[in-house]
């Protein structure tokens, strides 16, 4: 049984392929219910059970509510995989600390919090994944893009959590992983120049597309020796 946030978009396409190799899936959305309602569907449609679920895991109490109702629902928890993001561009001259707070809230603070109310469920079943979401150039330490101070220091802090948490539950058989995505699907507003300027930066010289994350999340999940890594998937676009 999964449990993944933020599953609009690139996280709906993530559900449906852990649907497609036998997991039930709940599915936690904060405004795009119709998404999420859409996503259960195509899950249901393979045979599996879906659940849908609100929470605004900007909400410190949001995180336990929204595990305990997908073992209330599905029965246990096996996989989590935590893509709840925001992601926004403003200067450093305008920031302010409430940008800087929900920036957190969101992005580092929610996956250490889904992963503290899920750790003791997987702990019944004697095991558990738990996939996380950072970005590449956090993975690759060097910040390319003005405008993003917040989410670059949150997604590095999520290189830092995995670990961490890696460390913490191997013991538990908690294998705990991250994914770095590059270039995989254009943010709304980008422009042909702006899309064609990614595809010449990226050495495989193209975007990858949502299921590209799909698969490497479910490497990860039926990986049984990998713990502590953050996998880039960016069709080589840090070696530029």
């Amino acid at each position: 049984m999964a449990l993944v946030t933020g599953g609009k978009r690139i996280g709906a396409v993530v559900a449906t392929e852990l649907a497609r190799r036998g997991a039930d899936v709940a599915l936690v959305y904060r405004a795009s219910r119709t998404e999420a309602e859409e996503t259960a569907a195509a899950i249901r449609a393979l045979g599996r059970r879906a659940a849908v679920l609100r929470a605004d895991l900007a909400a410190p109490d949001a995180a336990e509510r929204a595990v305990e109702e997908t073992v209330g629902q599905l029965g246990r928890l096996d996989v989590l995989v935590n893509m709840a993001s925001m992601y926004q561009m403003k200067s450093f001259d305008e920031l302010a600390v409430a940008d800087w707070d929900a920036q957190m809230a969101v992005d580092l603070r929610a996956a250490w919090l889904c992963a503290r109310a899920a750790v003791p469920h997987m702990r019944r079943v004697r095991g558990g994944r738990i996939v996380n979401f950072s970005d590449w150039m956090a993975r690759s330490g060097r910040p390319r893009y003005r405008g993003y101070l917040p989410y670059y220091v949150a997604k590095a802090g999520i290189v830092a959590l995995t670990e961490a948490l890696a460390f913490e539950l191997a013991s538990d058989q908690i294998l705990v992983n991250a994914v770095a995505p590059g270039p995989i699907v254009a943010p709304e507003g980008t422009s042909d120049e702006e899309f064609a300027q990614v595809e010449r930066a990226t050495p495989l010289g193209r975007w990858g597309g949502e299921i590209e994350i799909a698969k490497a999340v479910v490497a990860l999940v039926e990986s049984d020796f990998m713990t502590g890594e953050t996998v880039r998937v960016d069709g080589g676009r840090h070696l530029k």
